[in-house]
């Protein structure tokens, strides 16, 4: 008895494509790299265990094609950054200034950096995951993460400032 790859896709799509389309910010270009990596999925399939095998093996694969992806665009840009709509969010955000300023510098982090922190606080991952899923040392997310937040605040304090 298979796995059933209907039930995967059904039960990682959100997934797959939130971390692309945070990650890109293009929606068109997150659905495509969403439905390659489901593919390979698909091609793999006997070759994953279980349907929490299939959620790591997709999380990694999406974080890396993105990674890929980036350096690719950064070679031959496809859309202003500023010409991509924000990706909806569920609930209500009391700061929505604040939220679109802050995923805007989000975005601006180099490739590596940014899939560090959307998977610690978009995925809610610890270090030692998200080392384990990139192929990183836990030291090189740690420091990702310290660099990233640091930046992050002192862009937050300067745009204060001046704003």
């Amino acid at each position: 008895m298979g796995l059933d790859f209907t039930r995967i896709v059904t039960d990682n799509q959100s997934l797959v494509f939130s971390l692309a389309a945070r990650f890109l910010r293009d929606r068109a270009g997150a659905e495509e790299l969403a439905q390659d990596v489901f593919l390979q999925l698909y091609q793999r399939l006997d070759q994953i265990e279980s349907p929490a095998h299939a959620t790591s093996w997709l999380r990694r694969a999406i974080c890396h094609r993105c990674i890929d992806e980036a350096r690719k665009r950064r070679l031959r840009p496809r859309i202003a950054l500023e010409a991509v709509p924000e990706p909806s969010v569920e609930g209500h955000d009391p700061d929505l200034l604040l939220s679109r300023q802050l995923r805007r510098m989000v975005a601006q982090l180099p490739e590596n950096a940014r899939m560090v922190v959307l998977l610690r606080y978009q995925e809610d991952l610890d270090p030692m995951d998200i080392a384990d899923l990139l192929n990183m040392p836990v030291s090189t997310v740690k420091s990702h993460l310290h660099r990233s937040l640091a930046l992050l605040r002192g862009r937050l304090k300067t745009q204060e400032i001046s704003g």
